[in-house]
This record gives C-alpha cells, structure tokens and sequence, in this order.
C-alpha cells in the first residue's frame, strides 16, 4: 500500500512539471503563456521559441510520462497500477500542481505512457500522427484522430480490458482538453504547424 501510494504521488507530480514554462523562462526568456495559442505544450514552442526548444519540451513532457509508468512498473509492478501511474502523470500535466492546476493537452506525456505500456500501439499512433500532421499541417487533428486510434489498436492487437479502458479514458481526455481546437478546425482559423526561427 506505501509503494501504491509513493508511485501514484510521483506519477502525478512528475507529470506536473511544467517543461514547456520552465525551460521557455530559463533558456529563452519567455513565458509561453504569453504568446502563439498560450500552451506550454511542444507545439506551441516548436512555433514560438523554434524546433530547438519544441524538440526539447516534447521529450521531457514524454520522458514524464514514461518514468511514471516504468516508476510504477517498480514500486508495485501490477499491469492496473502502472495504467494508473500513467493516467496521473496525464492529468498532472493538463492539471499542474504548479500552475494552478492548469496545463498542456497531454499528447507527449500520453504518448511517453503508452510506449512503456503498449510499445506496438504508441508506434502506430505516433505514425498516425505524423503522416497526418505531415499531409494537414494540422497538430491537434492529428493528435486527436492518433489518440482516438488508442483503444481501437489495444483491442485490434490483444490487450486486455484494462489496457483498453485506458485508450479510451486517455482519447476522451486529450479529445476534450483539444475543445479549442474543434472549434477553430470547424471554423478553418486553426493555425498550421510552423517552427519559429530559434
């Protein structure tokens, strides 16, 4: 029951470190909150701060997701509980300890949960993503349409329930923190992917 309770308490205040505002304050003296669609999220910096710093905040914001799950992979080691570990690092990044419980969508730190949970699936959403941010320019087009293939691909490949109730879970959260977004892809003001000169 410790173990439980240190993994879950770690899971969810890694997933709250909020990279993308620290690393912008630090190294290029800007608060994302500030600029672009006021996300701390990757994208935003990748079109703010430049692909130097969308690059980096994208691989910490994963790299939380990941040593959550591999934390509780450790502590408890039950396949429940390391879906568990993965879903508080999720929404301590959209619901940060340090920012008032505000935050970023969750498509990094969700993508970090599912390699170490359903390594096959995380490769072919990221793939789905890609080939879709890569023909739209669109982001959160494919962020959603990659997150809503989750629960679809753990049932298609094996998994059992609680690792397809948690594509589900994961794919309604990312869908409805991206509610902006619908709204401007509906209307066609969403902006397209476009890296800032670093």
């Amino acid at each position: 029951m410790e173990n439980m309770l240190i993994a879950g308490i770690l899971a969810y205040i890694l997933g709250s470190i909020p990279n993308g505002l620290w690393l912008g304050k630090v190294f290029w003296h800007t608060d994302l909150r500030e600029h672009g669609s006021k996300n701390i999220g990757a994208t935003n910096a990748w079109r703010t701060l430049g692909k130097t710093a969308g690059t980096a905040i994208f691989l910490l914001d994963f790299a939380k997701g990941a040593v959550s799950v591999y934390a509780g992979s450790l502590l408890v080691g039950t396949p429940v509980f390391m879906i568990i570990c993965g879903i508080l690092a999720i929404v301590g990044h959209s619901c940060s300890l340090f920012l008032k419980f505000k935050g970023g969508k969750g498509v990094a730190t969700g993508l970090g949960v599912m390699v170490v949970l359903m390594p096959l699936p995380a490769l072919i959403v990221f793939l789905i993503w890609l080939a879709i941010v890569k023909i739209t320019g669109y982001v959160s087009l494919g962020s959603m349409v990659a997150a809503a293939c989750v629960p679809l691909l753990a049932w298609l490949l094996g998994y059992e329930l609680p690792f397809i109730l948690f594509g589900v879970l994961a794919a309604a959260f990312i869908i409805i923190r991206h509610h902006a977004n619908i709204g401007r892809l509906l209307n066609g003001t969403e902006s397209k992917i476009k890296a800032a000169k670093s």
